[in-house]
Order: structure tokens, then C-alpha cells, then sequence
């Protein structure tokens, strides 16, 4: 008999939790015979919503209604599916799965644990999130005895990473770029995401040469307000360098997952350049990675899960070194990123030091060593990681939570002799 399985998740919402909840729900779908999907959409802070018109879509409005219909009705479910930070985890079903990038630190919210706890299986998507949920422990004492007490996560963690996607016909995006070698960054403007640093240290390091940064920013929609509000940001910040010869460019507004392909793979698009805190797993810098695309990355969370082949140990990227280092009291964010946590801070020189080396070796001919260690990696990835096997490892973590056998087809009949 299928699982009544409730999907909860910002399904509908152009973001990284987007992204997550769509694979997710795509390696379900890709088990009809196991499961019934019903679907509960929820926002995504102030992110836009997605407004492609196709067959999955459809699919995902009807199953919404479908839902709708089934809780009007006090229809119950056997398990949840809850795509989400564990802090809005609830019991929704008799077995309840949580799946969370979230982990951009080195320590959890105690909150976190405890809603961990009331979970039958959780899921994440990189070995630094799971590293990071695990190793996190809070002491304390029993307030009727004063015993002391550890809390600690007890509840089993299973990593499945994202698949690689395949795209048979790239739609174009025009790009009007002065220079042939243009850096590549993608994020939203926040601290997390380190970009004022990138800026200025991109700009001091090519100030008098023709290289190119292009930036695919936001704040927190892709609105028109919120483009004005950026480049005005941008251009007072850039303003410290009147005479600067390298460039900078503002990409802003609504992508498709073929338009952002087609984008990291534009010609005069060369390395896809990061210098963040910290990530869950790291979506824009996966998906240079898979493509072929040289990455200069700082060398610690979630992307190592892919730039770095974890049977050799070997890394694939321009590897900026760092410190871990206490995070700053403006990026507290109350229940998901707490004070006493840490995360990563390049180091300048290294960061420069590898954005030049990128740079020479990318124009130091078609047969150079950066441009070779990309198209290694991108091979291995499309092994290690396609949609095939990364919808089954996520099919089997729910099946062994729920006692079910993956391999086993349940839309063939069962046959019982005496």
C-alpha cells in the first residue's frame, strides 16, 4: 500500500530552501508506486516565487489542492516529508523526516537538537551540516536534582547531496561584457555571503588590468526596488576606485534553472568566484562545478562535499585559505544562527593570491591546469552524483525510516500460496 506522505516545503519560493525542496520532492515523485504526495507550500523570507509554466508545476498546484481538500476533510497522513530549518520541525504524522541545508556554522541552536530529537529521521544535504548537527552538545542540570545533563542529538542523520542537472536545450542570456575574462559571483547580498570583501579585494588585485567581475545579486526579492536599492549600494561602495580599468557588473532579476546554466556556462564567463562564510552545501558554486567551470572558493563547509574528491582526498579548486573565527554580533539571526557559534574568514592575501593564479592560468593558453581540473571534476560529478543515483539514495533513507524495501516495486502484485 503507497505512504500517504505530506511534503511540507517552500516549494514555490526562487531560493536556495527552493532549490532543496524541489529536488526532494523530485526524487519522491520519482517513486509513485511508493508514494501519495500531498503537498503543503510555505514561504521563504522575503523571496520571490517561481512563475514557470510547466508540466511540473501543474503537478505540484493540483497535488496543493489535493491537499487542501484532504486536511478540509480530517484526513490523516503516515509520514511527513518537512523541508525546512528544524526549527519550524513539527509531529505531523505517526513518522516524521526533517531535511535541512542550515548548517552555514559551526554550532546549532539548542533548539534545534530538541526539535532534532522529536524527528524519526533527518536528512541534510553536505557531511559539514551533518558534522556540524552532530557534534553540537549543550550542558546543563535537571532543576529538581541539579544531575547534569548533556543534550545531544539522538535521532539518525543521513547526507544526500544534490544531483547534477542535465539541460538538452540552454536558453541564452545576452551579456554585453567589455573584457573576455569575467569572474562570476552568485549570492544574495548579505554578510554570509562576504561580498563586500569579494568587491574590494577583486578590484585592488585587477585595479589596472581588463579583467571583469560579473555580480548576480540581490537583497531579498528580484523586484525593481530592490535592484535600485542594490546598485545604488554598489555604485557608492565601488565609488572608492574613481579610476579603476577592471569592471564590475550588476546582473539582477528572475532566472530560469536554463537561463542561470547558460549564464555560468556564457563564454566570456571564465571562474566562478566565492569567498563565503560558510555554506550548506552551495548551490551557484555546485552548479559551476558540475559544468566545468574553475572555482575559487574558500576551502571549508559545505562545498567540499563536491570540490574536493572525497576518495583521493584531492582538491579540485583554487582553494582560499581561512580562519575560523567567532561570527559577528550583526549576523546573529535569533534561533538559526547564534552568537557562540563560529564560521570561516578568508584570508586576503590567499583569496587575491588565488584569484591571480586562477587568472594565469586560464589565459595561459586552452591547455592549461585550471581548465583541465575543472573538466575532471565536472566528469567525476556527473558519475558520483546524477539524478539517478542521488533520487535513490533519498528514496532509500525514507524507506529505511519507514521499514520499507527501496529495491522492492510495489506496483507489482504480491502473490501468497499456500
Amino acid at each position: 500500500m503507497k505512504q500517504k506522505l505530506l511534503f511540507k516545503g517552500p516549494v514555490l519560493t526562487r531560493s536556495g530552501y527552493g532549490e532543496q525542496t524541489r529536488f526532494a520532492l523530485r526524487a519522491i515523485r520519482s517513486r509513485p508506486d511508493l508514494f501519495d504526495v500531498y503537498i503543503q507550500p510555505i514561504q521563504w523570507g522575503q523571496c520571490s516565487w517561481i512563475s514557470e509554466d510547466d508540466e511540473e508545476r501543474r503537478w505540484i498546484d493540483q497535488n496543493i489542492e489535493k491537499t487542501i481538500g484532504r486536511i478540509q476533510q480530517g484526513g490523516t497522513f503516515d509520514v511527513s516529508y518537512q523541508v525546512t530549518i528544524p526549527l519550524e520541525w513539527e509531529k505531523m504524522a505517526p513518522v516524521n523526516i526533517g531535511f535541512t541545508a542550515g548548517m552555514e556554522t559551526t554550532k546549532v541552536h539548542q533548539n534545534w537538537i530538541q526539535k532534532g530529537n522529536d524527528m524519526d529521521k533527518i536528512i541534510v544535504v553536505s557531511h559539514h551540516a551533518k558534522s556540524t548537527y552532530v557534534n553540537t552538545t549543550y550542558s546543563g542540570q535537571v532543576v529538581e536534582t541539579q544531575e547534569p545533563i548533556t543534550l545531544e542529538l539522538s535521532t539518525p542523520v543521513d547526507v544526500v547531496n544534490y544531483p547534477v542537472k542535465e539541460f538538452v536545450e540552454p536558453e541564452p542570456v545576452e551579456l554585453e561584457l567589455e573584457y573576455d575574462f569575467n569572474f562570476l559571483v552568485m549570492a544574495q547580498m548579505s554578510p554570509r555571503k562576504n561580498i563586500h570583501n569579494t568587491l574590494k579585494w577583486f578590484v585592488e588585485e585587477f585595479h589596472d588590468e581588463e579583467v571583469g567581475l560579473v555580480a548576480k545579486l540581490n537583497i531579498a526579492k528580484n523586484s525593481v526596488m530592490d535592484r535600485e536599492g542594490l546598485f545604488h549600494q554598489l555604485k557608492t561602495y565601488l565609488h572608492k576606485w574613481p579610476n579603476r580599468k577592471c569592471k564590475v557588473y550588476l546582473l539582477h532579476g528572475d532566472m530560469t534553472d536554463n537561463e542561470i546554466h547558460s549564464l555560468i556556462n556564457h563564454e566570456k564567463i571564465s571562474a566562478l568566484l566565492t569567498l563565503t562564510h560558510g555554506e550548506g552545501f552551495g548551490l551557484p558554486i555546485w552548479e559551476a562545478a558540475y559544468s566545468a567551470v574553475p572555482v575559487v572558493s574558500t576551502g571549508w563547509s559545505g562545498q567540499l562535499d563536491f570540490l574536493v574528491d572525497r576518495q583521493t582526498g584531492k582538491s579540485e579548486f583554487y582553494n582560499v585559505e581561512y580562519d575560523i573565527q567567532p561570527i559577528p554580533e550583526n549576523v546573529v539571526w535569533e534561533g538559526v544562527i547564534i552568537k557562540e557559534s563560529m564560521w570561516a574568514y578568508p584570508r586576503e592575501h590567499s583569496a587575491k593570491q588565488q584569484m591571480r593564479r586562477c587568472y594565469s592560468d586560464l589565459t595561459s593558453g586552452e591547455d592549461n591546469d585550471g581548465t583541465q581540473t575543472a573538466q575532471r571534476n565536472a566528469k567525476r560529478l556527473h558519475t558520483v552524483f546524477s539524478e539517478e543515483k542521488q533520487y535513490a539514495k533519498m528514496v532509500a533513507s525514507i524507506c529505511h525510516t519507514l521499514g520499507l524495501d527501496p529495491t522492492q516495486s510495489y506496483d507489482d502484485p504480491i502473490l501468497e500460496f499456500e
